[in-house]
């Protein structure tokens, strides 16, 4: 895979760039984004920002750099274009203490970009065993420190899915590693409530958005975890997977591989409908 990278104002695509200390390293002191790239262009980069500023003040740390980050997404989407990508960028505590207090240094500011193949139209998931704290110090902050979601996604691929689905200590159900989860009982669509501890999501806002405009009743209220095992269809949103039908939950089937449920691909269509709007 071919990563396109830049740190604090260079391209730098051999990786050789930050310190060994950074507390980004050390600690996961750190936040970042992921936006789409659609035909060389980025979607819904305001909002990105908007979350990255959200994420940044509840670690404590300064205002994103919005015009040092743009040049950085400008120089990693040179060249030739990304017909359909992945940008990542980062923003760190800087060097530091080898402990979890920071030093005085500047945040660092990293973009990457790469290509990554399209979605396909369903997926499976699978359930685990580990819970969200929907109560903790970071819950709906998009911070660096993913280790726990590198092993809820080894264990669910190891059965088959793509993506792993976890409740929170209350037993409602969540998110994904990597993404927000819906469910669809009857012509209803329901999502669970930030307050349970899901990452606001960027397309999981804009498919809320969308689909209520387009005349789909949605609604985020708690939801019992036991709901994947009752619900008529489930969807999956992320930046990179779009509205992603659920084919399958566990050993549950949901559908046919590849056909997402009525509902489901009613959604995605009107997801794909608008996104023009966002892309810059």
């Amino acid at each position: 895979m071919s990563v396109r990278i830049w740190v604090e104002g260079r391209r730098v695509d051999d990786g050789a760039a930050i310190s060994p200390i950074d507390h980004g390293v050390t600690v996961g002191d750190g936040v970042f984004e992921t936006a789409k790239v659609e035909n060389g262009r980025v979607f819904a980069l305001g909002m990105h920002h908007d979350r990255m500023d959200r994420s940044l003040a509840g670690l404590g740390l300064p205002k994103l750099d919005r015009a040092k980050v743009d040049d950085g997404i400008a120089a990693v989407l040179e060249g030739d274009q990304i017909d359909f990508g992945r940008l990542r960028y980062t923003v760190t505590g800087g060097v530091g203490p080898l402990g979890s207090d920071r030093g005085d240094a500047p945040p660092t500011h990293i973009v990457t970009a790469s290509a990554v193949p399209r979605p396909a139209p369903t997926t499976k998931v699978a359930t685990v065993r580990w819970t969200r704290n929907e109560n903790s110090a970071v819950a709906g902050l998009k911070t660096t420190s993913y280790a726990e979601n590198v092993v809820a996604l080894a264990a669910a691929k190891q059965n088959g899915g793509s993506e792993a689905i976890f409740a929170n200590t209350l037993g409602n159900l969540c998110e994904g590693t990597g993404s927000n989860i819906f469910v669809v009982l009857g012509e209803r669509v329901v999502t669970p409530p930030l307050e349970d501890g899901p990452l606001a999501g960027i397309t999981r806002d804009l498919a809320i958005r969308w689909g209520r405009e387009a005349g789909i009743e949605i609604v985020e209220k708690p939801l019992s975890f036991d709901v994947l095992t009752e619900c008529d269809e489930a969807f999956l949103t992320s930046s990179t997977r779009n509205v992603q039908g659920i084919h399958a939950i566990n050993e549950r089937q949901l559908g046919e591989e590849g056909t997402p449920g009525r509902v489901s691909a009613r959604l995605a269509e009107v997801f794909a409908e608008r996104q023009d709007e966002l892309l810059s």
